[in-house]
């Protein structure tokens, strides 16, 4: 870690809300197994190794007391507060970032569900706020041709074709990933500015960077990693499982 970035005092906030429906295990997204241990613990040991922050804030579904125990049993070397999320992504990052310290420098949201981010993800976002950039996002190349299509006509399903409206020129597309980096003031007066917005309006807040945008922030873009995959299907937990498997055979051999 830099000495600039250790002079720094960086908060992470992990969400860990999702229902994980789609994984089919019952049980909310973040205590879905991963080789024997739960997608929250692998989350929470990627921020432990980063070694970058000074508070841990973890959103997780109202109720919730098993993921309590994981954060509790995860022994991290720094203060780690749980909190209930709320009914959208913006409202448990909220509710998180209320619960850090009101002295941080900057504050690091990440997703649960990227559970095998590599800590030098989460180095190269602190770097980036260090070197004076207030919104940093990690991010990877797109390799998919990326086609805009036509709304979906009423009484049309999902299913039907439509119509392509144009291609977009992929070298300037970047797919984008977690933890994202903020000064802290700018994420808290962003998240005040989200109060005003109607419910559809904070529906469709799919990250934190689309809220510093919106404030005229500019946000800036480091490498991400193709480890730092989005668990969201059972397809995505078999490639997550042969990632963590190859990861362990190489530092075996």
């Amino acid at each position: 870690m830099s000495s600039t970035v250790s002079r720094r005092r960086i908060g992470v906030i992990l969400v860990a809300g999702g229902s994980g429906q789609r994984l089919g295990y019952g049980v909310p997204k973040a205590q879905v197994p991963l080789a024997g241990v739960a997608l929250l613990a692998h989350a929470l040991q990627g921020v432990q190794d980063a070694g970058i922050a000074a508070a841990v804030a973890v959103a997780v579904p109202a109720g919730d007391t098993i993921m309590h125990a994981l954060c509790r049993d995860a022994k991290l070397t720094v203060p780690c507060t749980v909190v209930e999320g709320g009914a959208t992504r913006s409202a448990s990052v909220r509710a998180a970032l209320d619960a850090l310290p009101q002295d941080l420098d900057a504050v690091l949201v990440h997703d649960a569900a990227r559970a095998l981010t590599p800590p030098e993800v989460f180095r190269r976002v602190a770097d980036a706020l260090a070197a004076g950039a207030a919104a940093v996002i990690p991010a990877v190349p797109v390799t998919d041709t990326i086609k805009s299509t036509e709304e979906t006509a009423d009484g049309q399903t999902a299913a039907a074709p439509r119509r392509v409206t144009g291609t977009a020129d992929r070298s300037v597309l970047r797919a984008v990933q977690t933890p994202q980096g903020f000064d802290a003031a700018l994420l808290r007066r962003a998240h005040r500015a989200v109060e005003d917005f109607s419910a559809e309006q904070a529906a469709a807040v799919t990250d934190d960077a689309m809220l510093a945008e919106s404030l005229g922030a500019e946000v800036y873009v480091v490498e991400g990693s193709e480890r730092s995959l989005k668990i969201t299907t059972p397809l995505d937990l078999l490639l997550a499982e042969a990632v963590l498997a190859s990861g362990q055979k190489l530092q075996e051999d």
